[in-house]
């Protein structure tokens, strides 16, 4: 029987490449997206084209509100699609990022961030344990800003911090049900994040580039294969860690 595998804001970026990762290793994707529906469904294409079943759901992951009704309609889609009554891997990647000094940060911009970063992977999941298999996986997504600085992402930064946290005491209380949780914090990425600031800003490309021992900023396929062979049985004993994934940015 296939794994499936949840993974939120995966209609672009860092998610669509991390649901790509996981059909290419044999594994069915349930992929959320937040408005972009076209390009939601160009990604369960793209999976099907793979040989694998895949299925897009809307999701406001910034709204705990709406929580219990997307529980209501993932298990669903699981029983439609799968015949089943439970996933397998829940990849917390859902984001977005507000540049700022903590000077100027709006109490708008850090309620979004904390909603979207923080609170709302912490009751997402809480809404959807009952649906995770034991046995199970659990990868959330944090950033190489946790362990280097750089002015305006303080806000960014602090919420990606109580993630890390959070996976860590997750790990714990999940260890008697077989689920492992562990943090996967990217370095600095070329994608749309930030209005594609990393990919499309020539400085601010240079800028993470100069940090990082191998020289470049890193692009999405640096990233989605490893959180799929996090995913995999080769690494069933890693558990409760923090993995950079930066070409050592800052060291």
């Amino acid at each position: 029987m296939s794994k499936i595998t949840l993974i939120t804001g995966a209609s672009r970026g860092l998610g669509r490449n991390a649901a790509l990762s996981v059909a290419k290793k044999g594994g069915d994707v349930v992929l959320t997206y937040h408005s972009r529906r076209e390009e939601a469904d160009a990604a369960v294409a793209e999976i099907e084209a793979l040989g694998r079943k895949a299925v897009a759901l809307q999701l406001d992951t910034g709204k705990v509100a709406g929580f219990a009704d997307f529980a209501t309609r993932l298990r669903d889609a699981l029983r439609e699609t799968w015949g089943r009554e439970s996933f397998d891997h829940l990849v917390n990647n859902a984001g977005h990022g507000d540049f700022a000094l903590s000077a100027d940060t709006t109490e708008a911009q850090f309620d979004r961030l904390v909603d979207v970063h923080f609170k709302g992977v912490f009751f997402l999941t809480q809404a959807l344990l009952p649906l995770l298999a034991d046995g199970g996986r659990i990868v959330n997504y944090s950033s190489g800003l946790t362990r280097v600085s750089a002015p305006g992402w303080g806000a960014y930064a602090a919420v990606k911090g109580a993630i890390e946290v959070l996976t860590v005491y997750m790990a714990k209380e999940l260890g008697a049900r077989g689920i492992a949780v562990n943090t996967v914090a990217p370095g600095a990425i070329e994608t749309d994040f930030f209005g594609g600031a990393v990919r499309d800003t020539p400085d601010f490309n240079a800028f993470f580039a100069g940090m990082t021992a191998l020289g470049r900023v890193g692009v999405p396929d640096d990233i989605g294969p490893m959180v799929a062979s996090l995913l995999s049985e080769d690494n069933r004993w890693i558990n409760a860690q923090r993995i950079e994934v930066s070409g050592g940015q800052g060291i």
